[in-house]
């Protein structure tokens, strides 16, 4: 497999981009752009698609022309209009589009009214002053884009949970396709199911090493072979991921997942309590005095220390050990706990599969209800509902609820938290509604204590159920805004509403810090896909892995609830 659905989405907004800079048909460059998007959100990889027949041009937005692009991407991993775009375009336009804030307009007035080709020019250009002075810039732009720079410039090279997952899922069904390998598991900070990941580390246990280790760097992907040896290998693969392989026996797996699962902190920590028992720990096994005690599983290291198995996406040294002694360790939230999703969008807005598509979608994935919360006005290009859009809407749910008994929608709306704190739409449009998610989706410049007074005021408001990604962050492209999150969570509290988990894999917002001060406090977190196509429900998961991190358990959860233990806990913010 040549390319991935990342690598191809990737690709084609490369080429939005740079048809942008050259002042393209805009309905051309909207054309790939949605493209991108849909090849983001699909459940199947293209190029298995592909190999069983199907036609990409049934795909909604995309016809034959892009169809054949996107299958010359998968079959040869290149595309000709993009090399030819990228050859036509100073080598700067790319690097300066990967930074927050710089759309193809203002690269394009960089290199052409400052001649700026290097990042080294753009950073003498801040400091003498002389962004500030182009048209479309000015002060606040210069500053963001100072520590977008610095920002870029001390980040190690790190792919979000999703990407990495597209990649690493792959390459462990390549390794367990064999008669060689018994075990194969990938360990690493993309166990542990951080937002974003760095080197991947695979461990296989097998009578023999060597089969394991050639049959790991005749992966179709692998770019390139670091290194190799008789228990272990590195290679890089085509996507720039290096991937790290050891081959382990089995009476020291347990000892070697726990040691390259990590984090350090954690490890470290276990290792003292080790020393303080007389036991030496590494990822050989647990020994006392030179003798092997354990370490065939990861259950056998924490009993060596008196300790019950700790999740891996606890192991931060953020308290989990400490509660593992106190026997108050969480049960953490399962993705088979969810009942429900609480923010999903349709064709009548800016998604892309009708209310009955949607519903259909989530009853297939065990779901007894969906709230299907189109965005409100404001965001016009959205087609934002008005009052009588939504109200429209309602009786369609009201329809669709009467005659479909499998699953309930429930009706509601995203509406824009406008800069003085009022909502989008009237009180007596909100008050027809189950729910009303409320979120911020402009003025991300305001001071800490504007916005987070602005969101307090909002939350007052008399139907306000759940605050949506609420720091309305896109992980390594927009940081998030500046808002005094304790005081949003304990007026959370107070109010009686919800925060949102928004589990778009490009958010991941709450962090997993504010789920445990949420946890803490009593406020219950809706993890929500924020879907706009059937295929993004199974987002869900990457919401529920940002939960473990950030020790909720089923109870923590509002969408673990049944519908009928809901309906009350969602009046009650609809006062």
């Amino acid at each position: 497999m040549l390319a991935h659905n990342p690598d191809i989405a990737q690709r084609l907004d490369d080429i939005a981009d740079l048809l942008e800079l050259e002042d393209a048909n805009p309905f051309r460059v909207r054309a790939y752009r949605n493209a991108a998007r849909v090849i983001r959100g699909l459940g199947a990889e293209v190029a298995v698609m592909l190999k069983r027949g199907d036609d990409l041009s049934e795909l909604p937005g995309i016809g034959k022309d892009l169809a054949d692009k996107i299958q010359t991407i998968v079959r040869t991993g290149h595309l000709p209009l993009l090399d030819q775009l990228r050859k036509a375009t100073p080598a700067i336009a790319a690097e300066l589009l990967k930074l927050p804030g710089l759309g193809p307009k203002r690269v394009k007035t960089l290199y052409h009214e400052l001649d700026v080709h290097t990042l080294e020019q753009l950073h003498r250009a801040l400091l003498d002053g002389r962004i500030r002075a182009l048209p479309g810039f000015g002060s606040i732009t210069e500053e963001r884009l100072r520590q977008a720079l610095e920002t870029h410039a001390a980040a190690p090279s790190r792919l979000k949970l999703a990407l990495a997952e597209s990649y690493v899922e792959p390459l462990l069904a390549w390794l367990r396709d064999t008669p060689h390998a018994e075990t194969v598991a990938a360990a690493g900070s993309y166990r542990r199911c951080q937002e974003t990941v760095g080197d991947i580390d695979i461990l296989v246990t097998a009578p023999r090493a060597a089969p394991v280790v050639k049959r790991f760097t005749e992966y179709e992907e692998v770019e390139k072979i670091a290194a190799r040896g008789n228990t272990r290998a590195t290679v890089v693969l085509k996507s720039g991921l290096q991937v790290d392989l050891r081959v382990v026996p089995p009476r020291s797996y347990g000892s070697a997942l726990h040691y390259f699962t990590g984090s350090k902190a954690h490890n470290i920590a276990i290792r003292r309590l080790g020393q303080r028992r007389g036991l030496k720990i590494n990822e050989y096994g647990v020994f006392r005095k030179g003798r092997r005690v354990g370490g065939k599983t990861e259950a056998e290291v924490y009993r060596a220390v008196g300790l019950p198995y700790i999740p891996p996406e606890l192991r931060e040294n953020r308290g989990e050990i400490e509660a593992a002694a106190a026997g108050q360790l969480p049960t953490l939230v399962k993705l088979a706990d969810l009942r429900g999703d609480l923010h999903v969008h349709t064709v009548a807005t800016d998604g892309h599969n009708t209310l009955t598509e949607m519903a259909r979608a989530a009853h297939e994935r065990g779901f007894e209800y969906l709230a299907i919360t189109e965005h409100s006005k404001r965001i016009a290009m959205a087609h934002g509902f008005d009052s009588r859009h939504l109200l429209k809407q309602i009786e369609e749910i009201d329809r669709f609820n009467a005659t479909s008994p499998r699953i309930t929608i429930l009706k509601g709306i995203e509406v824009d938290i406008l800069e003085d704190g009022k909502l989008d739409l009237p009180d007596a449009t909100l008050g027809h509604l189950d729910l009303v998610v409320a979120s911020v989706h402009s003025h991300f410049h305001f001071s800490r204590d504007k916005q987070t007074g602005r969101i307090l005021r909002a939350m007052e408001r008399p139907h306000f159920t759940v605050f949506a990604h609420p720091t309305g962050r896109l992980i390594g492209e927009r940081e998030p805004y500046d808002v005094d999150m304790p005081r949003i969570i304990g007026a959370a509290k107070d109010r009686g509403c919800f925060i949102e988990l928004n589990a778009h894999p490009e958010r991941l917002d709450l962090i997993d810090a504010h789920c445990r001060m949420a946890k803490e406090v009593g406020v219950l977190v809706s993890i929500a896909t924020d879907a706009h196509r059937t295929e993004e429900l199974g987002n869900l998961r990457f919401g529920v892995f940002q939960a473990r991190r950030g020790w909720l358990e089923k109870a923590d959860v509002l969408n673990t609830r049944s519908l009928a233990a809901l309906r009350p806990l969602l009046a009650r913010t609809m006062r």
